[in-house]
């Protein structure tokens, strides 16, 4: 599209095909002509969804708002394989190298996940709180914000309790379970992970309870879209939880204790209910909402929740503006005593106007 942000695709075919695998958060499409003779050569572009990229397949003549990117397919009436993004953080590039700083899926290469984890703690980065650790991809490619919240939750880990401690502890179980009993056949040990999975493995097995429901969770044709995936949700936004924003401004859903690394002021918890509505007057007249209100209402509807600090702040800038009170009973003092007993000026103009119209002289009309 004309305002599409990723670069122009140099390929271009009559009759082509189209796959797709996935790693972690990155997608690689891989356009192949039909007729490989007669055709360009394959073309490959990785995507990055952003918060807000899809694909979506739709009538070519009925585009959705933001499709970015369009394939058209041969078939009359034709439709259209478009990758929307609403709010453009996503993109894509051309060629098929994956992100350099991206470690392997959490899906797909669980077991090269699980040691790139396990061998890298002395890295600095797991001097952090795990809930921030958790959205690095360098070691957790795939996890997002509502897939942390589900992870810790679960296995009741305060989300700002150090990474290397939780990590290690892994580290030891694991050598612990093998010198017990190293005889143990691989359907035993998958078992023994199934009825007591850590925190690596639950990293890969609830992405795969979303990829497995995609068809309910994911498809916005499905009848009950939002509702199945927001029925399975356990912690993220749901209604009793408690919620913190961690260092890099996201915020991290959780119950119970944040941890030790929490950072300052109280954590919010998200309503239970919906405060009842007062039911309005049908005769009272509605109240009128003068475009400076608009403004004010939208403000506030973008503008994020201020933190406890940030609204301290804004106090003592606020204390610091007003006048101090010995100033301010000096200025009253002065603006009310009257300089003289004489009326007003603007009253005194108003007599000699009128006298000079009593004398018969030219005055203003």
């Amino acid at each position: 599209s004309a305002v599409g942000r990723g670069p122009e695709v140099p390929f271009r075919s009559e009759a082509y095909s189209i796959s797709a695998i996935a790693r972690g958060k990155e997608l690689r499409l891989t356009l192949s002509a039909l007729d490989p003779a007669a055709g360009p050569p394959a073309q490959d572009l990785v995507f990055r969804f952003g918060m807000s990229g899809s694909f979506r397949l739709c009538p070519a003549a009925e585009l959705p708002r933001h499709a970015h990117l369009r394939f058209l397919t041969r078939e009359s009436p034709p439709r259209a394989l478009c990758f929307v993004d609403p709010r453009r953080f996503g993109s894509w590039r051309l060629g098929d190298a994956w992100q350099p700083e991206r470690g392997p899926c959490v899906v797909s290469e669980y077991q090269a996940f699980r040691e790139n984890v396990l061998k890298n703690l002395d890295d600095r980065a797991f001097d952090k709180p795990i809930c921030e650790v958790l959205l690095n991809q360098k070691y957790f490619n795939g996890i997002g914000n509502y897939l942390r919240a589900e992870i810790l939750y679960r296995l009741k880990i305060p989300p700002f309790e150090k990474a290397r401690t939780v990590l290690e502890a892994l580290k030891e179980q694991e050598q612990e379970r093998r010198k017990k009993d190293p005889s143990l056949t691989l359907s035993k040990k998958v078992k023994l992970r199934q009825e007591n999975p850590d925190l690596l493995e639950l990293c890969h097995t609830v992405p795969m309870e979303v990829i497995t429901a995609e068809k309910q969770f994911l498809d916005p044709e499905h009848s009950d879209y939002y509702s199945t995936f927001k029925n399975w949700l356990q912690c993220y936004l749901v209604p009793g939880m408690s919620s913190l924003r961690d260092r890099s401004g996201r915020t991290i859903w959780f119950q119970g204790e944040p941890g030790p690394m929490a950072p300052k002021g109280e954590p919010r918890k998200a309503p239970r209910r919906k405060s009842p509505q007062l039911k309005a007057d049908p005769e009272a007249p509605s109240p009128k909402v003068t475009p400076r209100a608009l403004k004010q209402r939208r403000r506030a509807a973008v503008k994020p929740p201020k933190s406890e600090e940030e609204e301290e702040e804004e106090e003592k800038e606020e204390q610091a503006k007003r006048p101090r009170k010995g100033r301010a009973r000096g200025r009253r003092a002065v603006t009310a005593a009257p300089a003289s007993p004489e009326a007003p000026q603007g009253v005194r103009r108003s007599r000699r106007t009128s006298a000079r119209r009593g004398q018969g002289e030219p005055g203003s009309p």
